[in-house]
Formats: C-alpha cells, sequence, structure tokens
C-alpha cells in the first residue's frame, strides 16, 4: 500500500549554483592556543571540521583586519558576483571558548545591483562553544537549561544603495540572547531540508514527522531580552518611475521565552508615492503568541505525519494569539475599481484582544475601534450610501466594540458589549447573558459543537440608545419633503410610536412604561433609551422561541419581562 504524502503549496525552488572563496590577508593572534593557520581554516569556514579545537580556544586577543568573502551565484541563465568585506574583527579575552568581547568595525556588501554598508557592531560574553553546541557541532555534555551567549548587543546601523533606492538604516540593541542544544544536529537540519526539497510537491511523512520534531524544539531553545531596531527610511522609484518614500521610524521586539513568540511593535510606518497615494500608521503592535498548546501537538505528532494528521490536529496547531492594535491609520489611495475615485480613510485606534483559548479558539475577546472617518462613497448604487446621503451626510466618524467572555463555572457567555457609535448621530450598544454555553461549543467535534450551539439562551439583553443628533438630521429631511416643521413631526411620530408599542404587546403589564419612554425619547424629551429584556423562565429563549418569533414575533411577549427607562 502506497504512503499517503503530506502535499507541500509552495512551488520547488529554482535551481541555485553558488561558489564562494574567502581571502584573510593576515591574522594578529595574541596569546592563541590555536596557530594561525587553523584559525584561517576556520575564518574561511571550515568551522563544522574544527568545532572541537574552536570550543576550547584560548587568547588574550585575536585581530583579522579584513576578511574578504567572494560569491559568485547561477540561477538559470543568470549569474551574479557579490563581495563580503568584514572589517577589524576582534576578539578579546578568549577562554575556553568563551570571549570577554567582540566587535566588527564594518561590513560591505558590494553586488551587481546594490551596495550595503553597515557600521560597527559589538557584544560581550560571547560562548563560542556554546553556539557550537547548540547545532550538536561539539558535544554539550548534557546541557538542557539555557545559557547565555551573548550580551550587550549593539549595531550601529548603516546604508543601502541601489538605482532604485537608497536606505538609510538604524541602529540595533539587545541585552541578552540565551539558548540551549537542539535535540536536532545541523548536520541532521541541512539533511531534513534538503530531503523536503527534494520532495518537491510531496513531502514524505517520515521527512515531515522528523521536521515538526525539529520545529517544536526551536520553539523552546531560545530567549531574548527586548530588541530595539531604530527604524529606517528609504526613497526611491516604484515600478512606475514615480519618486517614492518608505519610512518605520523604529520598531521593538519584547523579550522572547521559551514557547513564548514576542509582541512586536512598530511606529512611524510611512509610505507615499508621489502623484499616486499615502498609507500611513503612527504605530502597530502585534501582541505576543503563546505557543504551548502549538508545542504540545507537534510534540505528539506520530513518526510518519500525513495530510490527515494535519486535518485532524489543525485546531490544536493553532497558537494562542493575543491580538493587535494600530492606531493613527490614513489611507489616501486610488480606488481600484472606479477610475478617477479614491480611497480616503483615518482609524484613530483599532485593537484586537484575545485571551483563555480552548480548542484553539479564544473564549474571551475584546475587538473595538474608535475615529473611523471616511467619505461616502457616491454614485455607486449601493441603498445604505444612498440613504445616508440622502440625509445629508457625506462623511462618517464612527466607532465600534464587541467585548465578550466565556464563562466555565457558570456556562455562560457574557456579553459586556456590543455596540456602535456615529460622531455626532447616535450609539446603539447592547450587553447581556447567553446561558447553556456548555464546554461542548468550543469541542474539535464539529457535530457536538453544533449541538451545543443549539442549544444555547438567550437569558438577558439591555439595549441602549443615544440621540447624538442623528433624529434631528432625519426629521429635518421627512419635515422638508412634507413641507412641514420638525419640531410639530416630533410629538406626533412619538403618539405613533408609543401607539404601535402598546398595540404590539396587546394589553401586558410593560407596555405602558415601554410606550411613555420610547415617546419621551422620540420626542426629543430624553437622549437616551434603555430597554431591559429578561427571560421568565430558566435557561432562557432558545432556538425554538426565535424560530417562532420569526412568524409571530408577539410570540416572544409572554415569555419575558421588560423594563424602558428614558433620560
Amino acid at each position: 500500500m502506497a504512503k499517503e504524502k503530506v502535499k507541500v503549496s509552495d512551488p520547488a525552488p529554482v535551481a541555485l549554483e553558488m561558489d564562494y572563496s574567502v581571502s584573510i590577508p593576515t591574522i594578529e593572534a595574541v596569546g592563541s592556543n590555536l596557530d594561525d593557520a587553523l584559525l584561517a581554516e576556520i575564518l574561511s569556514g571550515k568551522i563544522a571540521e574544527n568545532a572541537e579545537a574552536l570550543s576550547g580556544l584560548d587568547a588574550t586577543s585575536i585581530s583579522v583586519p579584513e576578511i574578504t568573502l567572494s560569491i559568485t551565484s547561477q540561477s538559470d541563465d543568470e549569474a551574479q558576483d557579490a563581495t563580503i568585506t568584514f572589517s577589524d574583527l576582534v576578539l578579546e579575552d578568549v577562554m575556553d571558548g568563551k570571549a570577554g568581547s567582540i566587535s566588527l568595525s564594518g561590513i560591505n556588501l558590494s553586488a551587481d545591483d546594490a551596495d550595503f554598508t553597515f557600521g560597527a557592531m559589538s557584544a560581550s560574553n560571547f560562548d563560542i562553544a556554546g553556539v557550537l553546541g547548540i547545532y550538536g557541532l561539539v558535544d554539550a555534555a548534557g546541557q538542557t537549561d539555557l545559557e547565555t551567549i551573548y550580551t550587550d548587543l549593539v549595531s550601529v546601523g548603516g546604508t543601502l544603495t541601489s538605482e532604485e533606492v537608497t536606505c538609510n538604516i538604524g541602529g540595533v540593541t539587545g541585552a541578552e540572547f540565551k539558548a540551549r542544544p537542539l535535540k536536532t544536529s545541523f548536520v541532521d537540519m541541512i539533511a531534513i531540508g534538503q530531503t523536503m526539497e527534494d520532495g518537491d510537491e510531496d513531502v514524505d511523512p517520515a521527512t515531515m514527522g522528523q521536521f515538526l520534531k525539529m520545529y517544536a524544539d526551536i520553539l523552546t531553545a531560545f530567549e531574548t531580552s527586548q530588541v530595539s531596531f531604530e527604524g529606517f527610511d528609504c526613497n526611491g522609484v516604484d515600478q512606475d518611475g514615480r519618486p517614492m518614500t518608505f519610512v518605520v521610524a523604529g520598531m521593538t521586539m519584547g523579550g522572547m521565552t521559551p514557547g513564548i513568540y514576542p509582541s512586536i511593535a512598530m511606529d512611524g510606518f510611512r509610505v507615499v508615492v508621489e502623484g499616486d497615494g499615502v498609507f500611513t500608521m503612527d504605530s502597530l503592535v502585534i501582541k505576543p503568541m503563546d505557543l504551548t498548546s502549538t508545542i504540545a501537538a507537534l510534540d505528539t505528532a506520530p513518526v510518519e505525519v500525513t495530510e490527515t494528521w494535519f486535518e485532524e490536529n489543525a485546531r490544536a496547531l493553532i497558537p494562542a494569539m493575543q491580538g493587535l492594535s494600530l492606531a493613527g491609520l490614513e489611507i489616501d489611495i486610488p480606488d481600484p475599481d472606479n477610475e478617477g475615485a479614491r480611497i480616503q480613510a483615518k482609524v484613530g485606534a483599532f485593537d484586537i484582544s484575545l485571551a483563555s483559548y480552548l480548542n484553539g479558539i479564544p473564549t474571551d475577546i475584546d475587538v473595538s475601534a474608535s475615529g473611523i472617518e471616511a467619505a461616502i462613497p457616491q454614485g455607486t448604487g449601493d441603498e445604505t450610501f444612498e440613504q445616508l446621503i440622502s440625509l445629508g451626510i457625506t462623511d462618517i466618524n464612527a466607532g465600534f466594540r464587541l467585548a465578550a467572555a466565556w464563562d466555565a463555572q457558570s456556562q455562560t457567555v457574557a456579553i459586556e458589549e456590543a455596540s456602535v457609535t456615529g460622531v455626532d448621530l447616535a450609539t446603539v450598544l447592547l450587553a447581556g447573558t447567553i446561558a447553556n454555553a456548555t464546554e461542548d461549543l468550543f469541542a474539535l467535534d464539529v457535530d457536538a459543537s453544533v449541538a451545543a450551539s443549539m442549544s444555547v439562551a438567550m437569558q438577558n439583553l439591555d439595549l441602549t440608545v443615544t440621540d447624538a443628533g442623528l433624529s434631528d438630521i432625519i426629521l429635518t429631511v421627512v419635515a422638508a419633503e412634507q413641507g412641514a416643521d420638525p419640531a410639530t413631526l416630533r410629538p406626533v411620530f412619538a403618539g405613533l410610536a408609543q401607539g404601535s408599542v402598546i398595540g404590539m404587546m396587546a394589553g401586558a403589564a410593560d407596555a405602558a412604561k415601554l410606550g411613555e419612554a420610547i415617546n419621551s425619547f422620540v420626542a426629543g424629551k430624553a437622549k437616551t433609551l434603555m430597554i431591559g429584556i429578561e427571560a421568565k423562565a430558566e435557561p432562557g429563549l432558545g432556538m425554538i422561541d426565535f424560530m417562532q418569533a420569526e412568524e409571530d414575533p408577539t410570540s416572544l411577549i409572554g415569555k419575558v419581562n421588560i423594563s424602558a427607562q428614558a433620560k
């Protein structure tokens, strides 16, 4: 029987042939236990072959004024040459494979179509033996704990220059990097990667199993302090030859710990294409991700991993993402679907917060946005847009929030807020409780999840409507159509609304109070209307109740208590 293989969607990479040579004119070693010839061999790239000797390196100092790496690559019919020059490599106070400090005065890369120059960089407490141990090039003597590889990383930045673009690149700083030996050696990593590449679109299940085990191990093998990047600014031309600016003022990556992917914060993002458009963002934060569940699933993967296994474990592989947030987004670009028109919008703030994951699903969510500014598109034929324009609303400034959390003990979902706000228009806010929300709602078994969703019930619901000017706009338009005074129409509409509610509720005990509150709100005597609905019977209004209400909405009236207040 043929084994099931794993399909890889990415096409196989183009065959690339590469040759390189290294030139090291001089080495100045003081108090070294390795001679210059062996040091030159190591610096030329023969690290694996000399790993044991390098891991025991002792030296007062080792200075290498220049290392030149010449690379020639051939891809199909295209050949490219590049030269990388490392200047003033210095290691000091090296004892048993650990250097008190390591530094470079600069790196220069010169290629056929670009030049890259990077300034000085340095680090302290650089553990050469530790790096070799990570990849299994030397025996790490059973090390399982994370140990410091280097501290005090400082890089001053540099420049990139080509025919199309010129970039100034800021510096990088980081306090500490820790690691432990990987369970898969560097040699085996290369072999697994080569086997997967040779498999083209079909990867052997055994190889995929090895890869997943290796990947799970890597996710817990490193720890870093916060890393700061001073950003970059690039000036050039786009594919149509128009001047373009691309800027990131700065970036910060939070500390990485085993199983936790850090937050990434970016400030001052800006893309400007002269004569075309602008895209800017004051800040963007990608919140941390907890990979614990992903790692656990990968650790329990079988020796041979097939597509079926991926399908069955898809939810378990989802990391617990905490969300993202942004501020100060502004877009002004051409509308690709409407020649001559532009898409112009602003978002003051946007946030997604996700927590308390269960089987790959967040059970606590909070999504919000404010300061959403946009012009209402004209001439689209869209009914909603046309209605807004008919009311004289040509621009909107809106916001929304959806916040809900599941409580396992009470088996309820608390809807803290589901709201939409239009500045100078209105705010509509819903809050309530969904009962009979069992853990099966989040079950991996689809049938169990669907059955659980059919059993939930609405226990209570609170509606709050705040009029901030929308009713005035509507009444002005209606009054103009009828040749009447808006102030005269308000009490008329208020009475109609009150009568309709009382009539629909067919003499229910709550009818009069609800009608009075609605009258006061529509008449403009109150700006806020609050209506509370609570089910009379446990656990609440279920799916059957709402299905009956589709045919007869009044069927719900006898099943709930209704309270109302206008102020």
